[in-house]
């Protein structure tokens, strides 16, 4: 397979990121390997799309630290490619995490992705249901009965409200946020609560949730991969994560820890309850964030933590991506006009 790994940048990703592993993985097998970061697309003249791409040099890689130091360095092939004779486009950037200056990038990828469908290179996830998923309003699409009660709104008498409804206890963050910014559990006696009402609101559209006590021990991802629990010989992608102390975001990205997952009841209810609008919407790897029995959080795009998950399972769940992508361009190859784009990417 030639397989595209679209990125913010080359120079912002990490070893332990899942992209890492995908491309060293997906390099190790034989695939041809490109990261393009969001930048980098073109559409020329002949209605073509293009990309200036970073591959790998042609050597063998032991382990995601040299694999990705090469990359990162002066090794790296660069060059110009046809985003059409790619295979697999995996759209691993973060649209939440563009610089001010940059908002063109948070749509830039969808939209070259959009282009690339028209040659049939498989797009995951599908451009048009990542449109739908631009935010954390995309979780109000969902029942209610596995959602915690929500408002969303750039009043801050509206947010007040809410805090008066639920007690004097909610947690405030910014609809389009990403990585645990800005993220505040705010209780009825909050001597600053305007001020972080003001700080929310700078970021645009605010949600606002009921606040869930299981919080306090953190959360769990759960990973989806085509619409069902990626789950291997019982072991399952997942992973338990905890805020340090004092912390009530248990995100990775501020210091969160992680721990083995037993999955439960409810994580399964979860999963089957949201299952048909994202096989619908053609999310193909979806992270979903789970406490106790409610959905809080639904990652769309470049979802955090397979890794860890896998070394907490001494499991390779990173293969078992690899192994669907290869699937899916085997089903294409058979027969690429029976499916849609959406369609193959949950099949």
């Amino acid at each position: 397979m030639k397989i595209g790994f679209v990125v913010n940048k080359v120079a912002t990703e990490r070893t332990n990121y899942s992209t890492t592993h995908m491309a060293l993985t997906a390099h190790i097998r034989g695939h041809q390997v490109y990261y393009i970061e969001v930048a980098d697309f073109t559409l020329g003249s002949d209605e073509m799309v293009h990309a200036y791409a970073h591959k790998p040099p042609p050597r063998k890689f032991r382990t995601a630290s040299t694999f990705f130091k090469a990359m990162q360095s002066q090794e790296a092939l660069r060059e110009r490619i046809s985003v059409e004779m790619l295979d697999v486009l995996m759209l691993r950037n973060d649209p939440a995490r563009v610089e001010p200056h940059q908002s063109w990038a948070r749509t830039a990828a969808m939209n070259f992705g959009r282009l690339a469908l028209r040659h049939g290179v498989i797009v995951l996830n599908d451009p048009d249901g990542l449109s739908h998923a631009s935010n954390k309003m995309y979780l109000e699409q969902f029942p209610m009965s596995v959602r915690p009660r929500s408002t969303i709104t750039r009043s801050a008498d509206d947010i007040k409200a809410f805090i008066r409804a639920e007690g004097g206890r909610i947690i405030l963050k910014p609809l389009a946020g990403s990585g645990g910014h800005n993220v505040f559990l705010i209780s009825k006696d909050e001597p600053n609560v305007n001020q972080i009402i003001e700080a929310v609101l700078n970021d645009g559209y605010a949600l606002a949730q009921e606040y869930l006590p299981a919080a306090s021990k953190g959360d769990v991802r759960l990973f989806l991969m085509n619409g069902r629990i990626m789950e291997h010989d019982g072991k399952i992608a997942a992973i338990h994560r905890q805020g340090s102390t004092g912390e009530i975001r248990s995100n990775l990205t501020v210091g969160g820890r992680v721990a083995k997952v037993e999955l439960t009841d409810a994580m399964r209810e979860i999963a089957q309850v949201v299952r048909p609008r994202l096989v619908q919407d053609g999310m193909f790897l979806v992270g979903l964030d789970v406490v106790k029995d409610k959905l809080m959080e639904i990652n769309v795009f470049s979802p955090g933590g397979l890794v860890g998950a896998g070394r907490l399972n001494t499991i390779s769940f990173v293969d078992m991506i690899i192994d669907a992508l290869e699937l899916k361009v085997a089903h294409l190859g058979h027969d690429a006009r029976r499916y849609t784009n959406a369609e193959i990417a949950t099949l």
